[in-house]
């Protein structure tokens, strides 16, 4: 696997210097380097967002980029895209609810395929459709 694909997740371990708890986890991803963490009323720092967070936020990129690469190809007047997201776990499982605010002079026929687009964006197909995970020890 290159490794200038690969996301490695690793505990911080309790650093007082850094202010980090048994849940803070640092996150190389492609090169680029964050902080994961659970709120302090949930046993950590408060230091990053915590995994939900993470996935949401991968999918409001994701959808917002879509939005923006398809409006640029058809030369529409897409101004802005804003993608706000939350989630919930019921019953019958993870519900995300993805509310899509576009600016600009936009039709209302522009505005229905951009929402269908939203839907066509490569991490929404991998939440919403077959997902393996082959997990091994190290």
């Amino acid at each position: 696997m290159d490794d200038a694909r690969v996301v490695v997740v690793e505990e911080t371990g309790i650093d007082p210097a850094r202010g980090t708890s048994r849940l803070t986890q640092d996150i190389s991803a492609f090169g680029h380097e964050l902080v994961a963490d659970e709120p302090v009323d949930a046993g950590g720092a408060d230091l990053g967002p915590p995994p939900f967070a993470l996935l949401l936020s991968g999918l409001g990129a994701c959808t917002a980029m879509t939005l923006r690469m398809y409006a640029d190809l058809k030369e529409w007047p897409l101004e802005r895209v804003r993608v706000e997201l939350r989630h919930e776990t019921g019953p019958d499982g993870l519900v995300i609810d993805r509310r899509i605010e576009l600016a600009g002079d936009l039709d209302a026929a522009q505005r229905e395929r951009l929402l269908a687009i939203a839907g066509k964006c490569p991490v929404h197909k991998a939440l919403t459709g077959p997902v393996e995970i082959r997990s091994a020890l190290a």
